[in-house]
């Protein structure tokens, strides 16, 4: 995959193989479940806090991104993943670029095929609208056809196919668009992989500029950076550096909406560029950590050089007091089989106990857990695992 994805086509050095865009749109849907996994974890630690970012997380993931990917389009023309594989976007132009032209003017040529206003909004779209109005109707599809239940049953109807009698003219409108919808997505959803998979392959084999429909539709191509580009972007960042900035920049400066958003902001978003492989190796090496022998060895060496003290267990009282003083509060079995021999009612939820004889199940619970302890209330033998050792009796 490395070998091909540096092979260029020989007509223009400046395009990235098919290879190369596979493997930044795979970081990039890689980024949204990772998010979520790590954001749900923290959430369990502080609920009060994220529960609300949690159950909005596609429109908060949208929001945050379209943020990233704004300053990244402005900085490099390209969206964070992609910078990440050293790829931009650019305008494709009415006039066939020559190779030549790229090499002899690549400053001119720049300038001419790099993102406006428009196309930046355009580019945001692609890459943050799409995916997000994707995954919405991915999950309306799910909760509306019923998901993996209707692959695995041919029989299954997650709804009537005709609505209510007594419904509003509403409620069948919405009813209808619904059903209309089950039936539609699949093959909506087949013509979008299709068309992905057409625009992959003619670009592959130099037929098309975009590898993407969408791409088509905008009017954008994938292009790699050059040098040019890392000039424009050390120029871009001399520009809004502003000299006097640095040294009266203070503690309680920070704090101020002109400085976070020109100074603080661009930097943490430049910052992610390190985060990222950063944050790959670290996962890659934990992994590796804990499926490697060494790391098993050196913990069983390192607990093996540790010396504990035994640790001082009190005696437990005598068994045989426990047991009289159970015997003291035991009770009579009913003649009734009806009647709890606990609460003397009528027994209600029964529940059965390790020596056989059923008892109401909050009567017996209350019992074991906190009158008496674990024992029989008629012969008043030990009962093993306590209230574990209940079990529900279904009438």
């Amino acid at each position: 995959m490395e070998f091909m994805s540096n092979i260029s086509s020989g007509i223009d050095d400046n395009k990235p193989s098919l290879f190369e865009l596979v493997s930044e749109q795979q970081l990039r849907d890689l980024l949204e479940p990772s998010i979520r996994y790590l954001l749900a974890i923290i959430t369990q630690r502080y609920p009060r806090y994220l529960i609300h970012i949690v159950n909005r997380f596609d429109e908060a993931y949208a929001i945050a991104m379209l943020l990233v990917e704004r300053h990244y389009l402005k900085a490099w023309n390209g969206s964070f993943t992609e910078n990440f594989y050293g790829i931009k976007r650019e305008r494709v132009l009415t006039v066939n670029e020559l190779p030549t032209t790229n090499r002899t003017a690549p400053g001119p040529l720049r300038e001419a095929t790099k993102l406006g206003e428009l196309d930046s909004w355009k580019a945001l779209f692609v890459i943050v609208g799409v995916p997000y109005l994707k995954r919405k109707l991915d999950d309306l599809y799910e909760i509306n056809a019923g998901g993996a239940a209707q692959n695995l049953f041919t029989n299954y109807r997650p709804r009537e196919e005709e609505p209510d009698e007594n419904a509003t003219a509403t409620e069948k409108i919405m009813h209808k668009l619904k059903v209309g919808f089950r039936k539609a997505y699949p093959v909506i959803n087949a013509a979008y992989y299709l068309s992905m998979l057409g625009f992959n392959l003619a670009y592959l084999f130099n037929k098309s500029y975009y590898h993407t429909p969408f791409d088509y539709m905008v009017g954008l191509r994938m292009r790699r950076l050059t040098e040019a580009d890392h000039r424009a972007y050390e120029l871009l960042k001399a520009k809004n550096r502003k000299p006097g900035l640095a040294p009266i920049l203070s503690w309680w400066t920070m704090f101020s909406p002109k400085v976070f958003t020109r100074v603080i902001l661009p930097k943490l978003l430049d910052s992610l560029k390190v985060l990222l492989p950063t944050s790959i190796f670290f996962l890659k090496f934990l992994e590796w950590w804990y499926a490697s022998d060494f790391a098993r060895q050196l913990s069983s060496k390192t607990s093996a050089a540790i010396e504990l003290s035994r640790p001082s267990v009190p005696a437990p009282p005598p068994a045989e007091d426990k047991r009289k003083e159970a015997s003291k509060k035991l009770v009579e079995l009913p003649k009734d089989s009806k009647i709890c021999a606990i609460c003397s009612n009528e027994m209600t939820n029964p529940a059965a106990i390790q020596t056989g004889f059923v008892f109401c199940y909050p009567c017996v619970y209350r019992w074991i857990e906190d009158d008496v302890g674990p024992w029989c209330p008629i012969t008043g033998a030990k009962l093993l695992g306590g209230s574990e050792g209940l079990r529900r009796i279904m009438v």
